[in-house]
């Protein structure tokens, strides 16, 4: 019913061998994994002047230093995850160095990290890009969390279809927004230059401080406004994860779309910080601390004042074409999750601490399982936090900068063991990596601090609770599947045979289903051969009884009580007890079954035979069988379904059969005949339709 919908949507499924042609150039890995950078330039300079904003104006004038450390950062951590993707070119970024390098938990810790961040990546970059969209026609303002929850989806969808085809449909919003945005530093540049300063429509606004400006006070708000401008930074690791996705070169492609995205994402933040200031856009978290607004004042987005200031006004064509891309850029930045987060969860499904699912491959070579699971809980947190962009923000990059500090830790110590192993020769480029990685562990160890101290009661000790908790829950699926090989690896000792196997076939009518699994109860040749039916109504049993003494059926027919009408306590009950007799027997519980085509066939039965199995299932010594009947609904034509060719008898006693010979042949009577053969001549008159 589903498979013509899903081909619609997603595709159709690719085969093994055309894994090769969804690797990515470099033109398309970048909108596919730095999206995400690349879109914070529409926040980070905002969020810059909103810390300091807390201040009043007084503050303002720190922000190019503050952008400065930024950009600092940014340069150290991408050139330590450019030589990550040359060092680990299996992917998994901040995991796989720590775990190589630092061990099983602090691996865990980075993963924790990475896999909580990604689900924020998502959460924040769509709400950002709906505020952009709100921010340009403020109707939509009431609709901002179903177009937030809508836009999820429909990203989740695009990755479905494939990292190639998702890519290159992210390719002109991420380069649109790229060339609309330099547009903007140039020509507002420009304009500074020959002296026509633009100014923002927020410039002649004042805003009340809400926290003092001097002091210890002021250090407070610039390590705030440091930490909140550093979620320029987020998605960096996505390249290092994602590695196995590039053409070969694998590395060298992946590296050089790093060094491309951080020329980038560098120059674009320098420019937009520089216009905010130069146009004096005055910007904070709550639009009644602006002194000398009118009422009813709904703030725009730093990016868009910019734009507005430089083109001369809101309704020109670069502000709406700012806007428009912005609005794409920061929707499709969660495409960098997209890719990163299934990516991880692959590689921890396969080391197993994640479900082994989460390693499988869909029908288009996509990790499918981890993208449907990061569509549902960011769109959970959208949901929660009402598409709220600034309550969002405060949960986000905690975990980013978590897995820098580990990562980078473990590039230092995987230098360090190069340099004892390795050749002489590469010596000098070593020791320059490992200084390198060891300024960026500490500066980011430092900014992760900042970020704690700053942002926890804000709402990031969410965050700091989460990621405890999905380290615990992979510990806790790694010793699942550490004790489930333990219980599966055989011993020296072989398996022991049962003693004898009793086969219960459940009754309930006596119709087709019902005789073929007799039929095929009997054809296993069980050591007892016994059917049960429950009593849950006496008319129905009466029935039941007439009908099998008509068609002669040397079975015998147990009936069990069940005054409370329960048919699976009953049985449940039967089955122990046989189990109590004889430990070393084996009950075979043959379950007949007739399956339905339609899926609205299904609602119109009940699912008892399902509820039974589950129970049966969990009970030692037992064997459950499901005999299936396929309806015609479900494609099957009687006419030519072997099912109903003549066969043996299923009321014929078991034991019957012509035993095997010493000397004969597994299966043969005496005389080298076959099992079916022999069985072909026995009693064949009890039944109208004789089954296989």
């Amino acid at each position: 019913m589903l498979r013509a919908p899903k081909r619609l949507l997603v595709g159709r499924p690719l085969r093994n061998e055309q894994l090769g042609d969804t690797l990515l150039p470099k033109k398309l890995a970048l909108p596919v994994f730095c999206s995400d950078p690349l879109s914070s330039n529409a926040y980070a300079t905002e969020e810059i002047l909103l810390g300091l904003g807390l201040g009043g104006v007084a503050l303002l004038h720190l922000a190019p230093w503050v952008a400065l450390a930024v950009i600092v950062l940014l340069a150290v951590v991408v050139l330590s995850y450019r030589q990550t993707c040359h060092a680990y070119p299996g992917g998994g970024g901040a995991y796989a160095v720590s775990r190589a390098n630092l061990g099983v938990n602090a691996s865990l810790a980075a993963a924790s990290a990475l896999l909580v961040d990604y689900v924020l990546t998502v959460a924040v970059s769509v709400a950002a890009g709906v505020a952009n969209v709100t921010s340009a026609f403020p109707v939509l303002v009431p609709y901002a969390v179903p177009i937030s929850l809508a836009l999820v989806a429909v990203l989740a969808l695009l990755n479905l279809r494939g990292v190639k085809e998702s890519g290159t449909i992210f390719a002109i919003p991420t380069y649109g927004f790229v060339v609309v945005v330099y547009f903007m530093i140039v020509w507002g540049a420009l304009r500074v230059v020959l002296g026509e300063t633009p100014h923002a429509e927020s410039a002649h606004l004042g805003i009340q401080a809400q926290h003092g400006s001097t002091g210890l006070l002021a250090i407070a708000l610039v390590l705030r406004a440091f930490s909140q401008g550093c979620t320029a930074l987020t998605g960096v690791e996505a390249v290092s994860n994602g590695v196995p996705n590039f053409k070969k070169p694998k590395s060298r492609n992946a590296a050089d779309t790093l060094a491309i995205m951080g020329v980038l994402t560098i120059a674009m933040f320098a420019g937009i910080t520089l216009l905010a200031l130069v146009s004096k856009v005055h910007i904070t978290d709550d639009p009644a601390r602006l002194i000398g607004a009118p009422a009813g004042y709904e703030q725009k987005t730093v990016i868009t004042q910019v734009a507005a200031a430089v083109s001369g006004g809101d309704h020109t064509p670069l502000f709406f074409l700012v806007a428009g891309f912005t609005a794409a850029i920061l929707v499709l930045a969660a495409n960098t999750a997209y890719n990163g987060f299934p990516i991880l969860a692959s590689i921890l499904g396969a080391d197993g601490f994640l479900p082994r699912q989460f390693s499988r491959r869909g029908d288009r070579l996509v990790y499918s399982n981890g993208i449907v699971i990061l569509a549902l809980l960011a769109g959970l947190l959208i949901w929660a936090f009402d598409a709220s962009t600034t309550r969002l923000i405060q949960l986000y990059i905690i975990g980013v900068f978590v897995s820098f500090t580990l990562s980078q830790a473990g590039m230092v110590r995987h230098w360090t063991a190069e340099l004892r192993d390795g050749p002489p020769e590469r010596r000098g480029h070593v020791r320059r990596a490992r200084v390198i990685n060891a300024f960026g562990a500490v500066l980011t160890g430092l900014v992760l601090l900042v970020v704690l101290v700053t942002k926890f009661t804000h709402g990031a000790w969410i965050v700091v609770i989460a990621m405890p908790l999905v380290f615990w829950m992979m510990k806790a699926i790694h010793r699942h599947y550490e004790r489930v090989a333990a219980e599966l690896t055989p011993g020296d000792d072989a398996v022991t045979l049962p003693s004898r196997i009793h086969a219960v076939v459940l009754v309930s009518r006596l119709h087709t289903p019902a005789l073929r699994a007799l039929a095929f109860a009997r054809a296993s040749r069980p050591s007892t051969l016994t059917a049960v039916t429950v009593a849950t109504s006496d008319a129905e049993v009466e029935t039941l009884r007439a009908e099998w003494a008509d068609r002669d059926i040397s079975v015998p027919l147990v009936v069990l009580d069940s005054p409370y009408r329960d048919i699976t306590g009953p049985v449940l009950d039967y089955v122990g007890r046989l189990r109590r007799k004889s430990p070393r027997d084996v009950v075979a519980v043959f379950i007949p079954e007739y399956v339905v085509g339609r899926w609205w066939e299904q609602l119109l039965h009940n699912q008892s035979a399902l509820r039974l199995k589950a129970r049966l299932l969990f009970r030692p010594g037992l064997m459950v069988i499901s005999v299936p009947w396929q309806l015609g609904s479900a494609g099957t034509d009687p006419a030519t379904d072997p099912a109903t060719d003549p066969g043996p008898d299923p009321g014929a006693e078991p034991g019957t059969e012509p035993e095997t010979e010493p000397g004969g042949e597994p299966g043969r009577g005496p005389g080298g005949d076959s099992s079916a053969e022999s069985h072909s001549r026995g009693r064949t008159g009890s039944f109208p339709v004789r089954m296989p």
